[in-house]
């Protein structure tokens, strides 16, 4: 009988250990997320704040590329067409680099269709003409990059972007008679315009190519 009192007196005795332990962690809890005594501050908007168009919110996706040979690109392309792949103009120059049919034919492309919907064969053709202009103009680049021709700082950017607009022949005439025979486009934009406006980008990647060509 006293062994059956002992034991029932020692599990009493655990029972309530076991749960005052359980009472005293709860206490302990509950203290952690009690803001009793606490300065809280709140920050909402108010309804001036809060009353926005987001029609009004413009949003600029514009990456910076900086001096680039894709900035170069970039820059050129938004000139001539606004960098729009599509575009034929009114004299049928095509995409966003502003293409003739001639000299694309150059440079091994044969099919407009083609040539209007494949960006990256357009990017090709770019890269492809820049380096044949770069191949005919590389002793004018040598001797002219650096001098100021009618009052433009002459870079080897500026060179390959005017050729790109007139052709590497007439760039050689401009620069040779010291900006004297000139030369501007059915839109009259000038030889000197591209020359300044695309001047001290690195093209130093691109290479001179005689042959150059896309396909």
């Amino acid at each position: 009988m006293r062994r059956k009192l002992l034991r029932i007196s020692l599990l009493v005795s655990v029972a309530i250990g076991v749960l005052s332990v359980f009472s005293f962690n709860e206490n302990k809890a509950i203290t952690y997320f009690n803001n009793d005594g606490l300065e809280l501050f709140f920050t909402v908007p108010t309804e001036a704040e809060a009353n926005f168009d987001n029609k009004e919110l413009e949003l600029n996706h514009n990456l910076f590329l900086g001096k680039t040979y894709v900035g170069f690109k970039e820059a050129l392309g938004f000139k001539e067409s606004r960098n729009n792949y599509k575009t034929i103009n009114e004299y049928g120059y095509m995409g966003k680099y502003q293409f003739g049919r001639g000299t694309l034919n150059m440079i091994g492309i044969y099919n407009s269709k083609r040539f209007l919907n494949d960006a990256k064969l357009q990017e090709q053709a770019f890269t492809a003409y820049t380096s044949r202009n770069k191949w005919i103009l590389r002793r004018d680049i040598d001797r002219y990059v650096g001098r100021y021709i009618d009052g433009v700082k002459v870079t080897e950017s500026g060179i390959l972007a005017a050729a790109h607009l007139a052709g590497a022949g007439n760039v050689k005439k401009y620069l040779r008679s010291g900006g004297e025979i000139g030369f501007s486009d059915a839109f009259g934009t000038s030889i000197r315009y591209y020359l300044k406006k695309f001047s001290g980008y690195d093209t130093s990647w691109v290479e001179a190519d005689k042959r150059a060509k896309v396909l």
